[in-house]
């Protein structure tokens, strides 16, 4: 029973790779999106080995790296901004909820907002000098992220180059702009959360809205990332990028990322001596490690992009021959 299933299976797979070539010599081509949906594996085997071919790791563990250094000083900027607008409990609410996304360690998180909230009780001893030394720490893990993206895109890089204001002025820009969808997502999650504490009245019996609240918050951080990633695609690389190939490589690594998340978090819940090893580093430690696995992911997600569009350069032929299933 096993074996005619196999066959019949390696069958199907010959008759999809005659297919494929009588189609080419009779000049008709695939299109990408069918190709990668008939060839799944061999697509997914193109982009780890372009991942491993552009030292994809060494990048991740940069971006990371300068993300770290990047993170509170990119936080501590934004609440301070935020609590002009909004109240300070609120925003650090929301920073902690979502921070958890990146963090999954909730112990750590929580430090890291303990930190922000520390730091905003003695926000009047901000001087210009300790902005503007910020600001600049913020935009660093930006800048290294666009350079690994022109590694991941090298194929864009050869053909057209960012003017250097552009790159200088690119990170600024985009912190203005997490800045503001902070804002908009901070309001969204204050009215969920007052939606959670209000209960259905019908017929004598009560519902309450807090399960609701929270799968609708869940709902809202999700697609936040998947924006977040979308725009990182779009902004970051060189050159422009549609929106649809975009939204690829940022769904394949949100929701990567989610089953990684899920993962550290029964990790840290359960298995990890951490805190017995690393002591008073623990939280440089776990947040350095989230921000590597992140990073990977992100870029992983990139290579995507980049092995699509060269499946479209190549009028939907195989680049190379092992995109063929035998």
């Amino acid at each position: 029973m096993g074996q005619s299933a196999f066959q019949a299976a390696a069958a199907a797979a010959r008759a999809r790779r005659d297919a494929l070539h009588a189609g080419e010599r009779r000049g008709v081509h695939l299109s990408p999106a069918r190709l990668c949906l008939a060839h799944p594996r061999a697509f997914a085997r193109r982009v780890i080995s372009g991942f491993r071919a552009n030292q994809g790791m060494l990048l991740a563990g940069a971006v990371a790296y300068y993300a770290l250094l990047s993170i509170v000083p990119l936080l501590i900027l934004t609440v301070i901004a935020l609590s002009h607008v909004l109240p300070e409990a609120e925003v650090l609410e929301t920073v902690g909820r979502y921070l958890a996304w990146v963090v999954p360690s909730r112990s750590q998180s929580k430090a890291v907002v303990g930190e922000l909230a520390a730091f905003l009780a003695h926000k009047e001893v901000v001087g210009w000098l300790l902005l503007v030394t910020m600001l600049f720490f913020s935009s660093l893990a930006f800048t290294v992220l666009e350079n690994a993206m022109s590694v991941i895109f090298i194929h864009r890089v050869a053909h057209r180059k960012r003017p250097l204001l552009a790159s200088l002025v690119l990170p600024y820009v985009y912190i203005l702009c997490l800045a503001v969808g902070l804002l908009v997502v901070t309001i969204v999650a204050g009215g969920l959360v007052e939606l959670g504490s209000r209960t259905i009245d019908f017929l004598g019996h009560h519902w309450s809205l807090d399960r609701f609240s929270r799968m609708l918050l869940y709902l809202v951080g999700f697609g936040g990332e998947i924006v977040l990633l979308t725009s990182v695609y779009l902004v970051m690389p060189v050159g422009k990028l549609a929106v649809r190939h975009a939204l690829i490589g940022a769904v394949a690594a949100a929701l990567l990322w989610e089953i990684t998340r899920h993962v550290l978090l029964w990790y840290y819940a359960t298995l990890s001596q951490v805190t017995v090893v690393y002591g008073s580093l623990t939280t440089a430690i776990v947040v350095l490690l989230s921000l590597e696995l992140g990073a990977t992911l992100l870029l992983l997600g990139a290579q995507v992009i980049s092995e699509y569009e060269r499946l479209m350069h190549h009028g939907g032929r195989p680049p190379e021959a092992d995109l063929v299933v035998h």
